[in-house]
Protein backbone atom coordinates (compact mmCIF):
# COMPACT_ATOMS: atom_id res chain seq x y z
CA UNK A 1 0.00 0.00 0.00
CA UNK A 2 1.09 3.43 -0.91
CA UNK A 3 1.30 6.18 1.60
CA UNK A 4 -1.18 9.45 0.68
CA UNK A 5 1.01 12.28 -0.12
CA UNK A 6 1.12 14.87 2.82
CA UNK A 7 -1.16 17.45 1.03
CA UNK A 8 -3.89 14.78 0.85
CA UNK A 9 -3.38 14.08 4.36
CA UNK A 10 -3.64 17.40 5.60
CA UNK A 11 -6.92 18.12 3.55
CA UNK A 12 -8.09 15.18 4.97
CA UNK A 13 -7.39 15.99 8.65
CA UNK A 14 -8.52 19.82 8.21
CA UNK A 15 -12.02 18.05 6.55
CA UNK A 16 -12.59 15.84 9.75
CA UNK A 17 -11.71 18.87 12.51
CA UNK A 18 -14.12 20.81 10.03
CA UNK A 19 -17.11 18.49 10.53
CA UNK A 20 -16.06 17.27 14.16
CA UNK A 21 -16.04 21.46 14.83
CA UNK A 22 -19.24 22.23 13.10
CA UNK A 23 -21.27 19.27 15.04
CA UNK A 24 -20.07 21.09 18.24
CA UNK A 25 -21.12 23.64 17.23
CA UNK A 26 -24.72 22.80 16.30
CA UNK A 27 -25.51 21.57 20.12
CA UNK A 28 -25.10 25.30 20.74
CA UNK A 29 -27.57 26.22 18.60
CA UNK A 30 -31.44 27.46 20.02
CA UNK A 31 -32.94 24.25 20.31
CA UNK A 32 -29.97 22.02 20.64
CA UNK A 33 -28.78 19.12 22.66
CA UNK A 34 -26.85 21.66 24.99
CA UNK A 35 -28.90 20.64 28.13
CA UNK A 36 -30.22 17.27 27.51
CA UNK A 37 -27.26 15.86 29.15
CA UNK A 38 -28.41 17.86 32.22
CA UNK A 39 -30.30 16.00 35.31
CA UNK A 40 -33.78 16.03 35.29
CA UNK A 41 -34.81 18.81 37.45
CA UNK A 42 -37.94 16.85 40.35
CA UNK A 43 -40.75 18.86 41.13
CA UNK A 44 -42.07 22.41 40.68
CA UNK A 45 -39.57 25.12 39.36
CA UNK A 46 -37.65 26.80 42.43
CA UNK A 47 -34.73 28.42 40.33
CA UNK A 48 -36.37 30.67 37.95
CA UNK A 49 -33.48 31.59 36.50
CA UNK A 50 -32.16 28.28 35.37
CA UNK A 51 -35.34 27.44 34.01
CA UNK A 52 -35.34 30.60 32.19
CA UNK A 53 -31.86 30.14 30.65
CA UNK A 54 -33.24 26.88 29.62
CA UNK A 55 -36.71 28.49 27.96
CA UNK A 56 -34.42 30.93 26.28
CA UNK A 57 -32.44 27.72 24.58
CA UNK A 58 -35.83 27.02 22.88
CA UNK A 59 -36.45 23.59 23.98
CA UNK A 60 -38.79 20.99 22.46
CA UNK A 61 -41.77 20.00 24.17
CA UNK A 62 -40.23 16.75 24.65
CA UNK A 63 -36.82 18.14 25.76
CA UNK A 64 -39.52 20.23 28.53
CA UNK A 65 -40.50 17.56 29.69
CA UNK A 66 -37.36 15.42 29.93
CA UNK A 67 -35.94 18.12 31.81
CA UNK A 68 -38.24 18.89 34.02
CA UNK A 69 -41.24 16.26 34.60
CA UNK A 70 -43.40 17.49 37.07
CA UNK A 71 -43.96 20.45 35.90
CA UNK A 72 -47.15 20.61 33.32
CA UNK A 73 -46.35 21.86 29.95
CA UNK A 74 -49.74 23.18 28.66
CA UNK A 75 -49.12 23.79 24.93
CA UNK A 76 -51.57 26.24 22.51
CA UNK A 77 -54.80 24.62 21.58
CA UNK A 78 -54.85 22.30 25.07
CA UNK A 79 -57.70 22.49 27.38
CA UNK A 80 -56.55 23.63 30.87
CA UNK A 81 -58.33 24.97 33.99
CA UNK A 82 -57.38 28.43 34.89
CA UNK A 83 -57.15 27.42 39.19
CA UNK A 84 -54.87 29.92 41.14
CA UNK A 85 -51.06 28.13 41.55
CA UNK A 86 -48.46 30.27 42.89
CA UNK A 87 -45.72 27.12 43.04
CA UNK A 88 -44.63 27.16 39.33
CA UNK A 89 -45.88 23.70 38.66
CA UNK A 90 -47.53 23.82 35.35
CA UNK A 91 -45.99 26.23 32.32
CA UNK A 92 -48.29 27.88 30.06
CA UNK A 93 -46.10 27.85 26.82
CA UNK A 94 -45.67 29.93 23.16
CA UNK A 95 -44.29 27.68 19.96
CA UNK A 96 -42.55 29.70 17.75
CA UNK A 97 -42.95 28.53 13.94
CA UNK A 98 -41.22 25.08 14.43
CA UNK A 99 -43.29 23.72 17.32
CA UNK A 100 -39.97 25.06 19.76
CA UNK A 101 -40.83 26.61 23.68
CA UNK A 102 -40.42 30.21 22.58
CA UNK A 103 -41.61 31.69 25.67
CA UNK A 104 -44.42 31.10 28.32
CA UNK A 105 -45.84 31.79 31.84
CA UNK A 106 -46.58 29.94 34.72
CA UNK A 107 -50.33 29.78 35.89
Amino acid sequence: MTAMPIERRTIAALMIAASLGLGACACMQPGGNADSTEAPVPGKVTDLAAFERFIAGQPTPEQFRARYPDVLLILPGTIATKEFRSDNSRYFAKLDAQGRISSGSFM
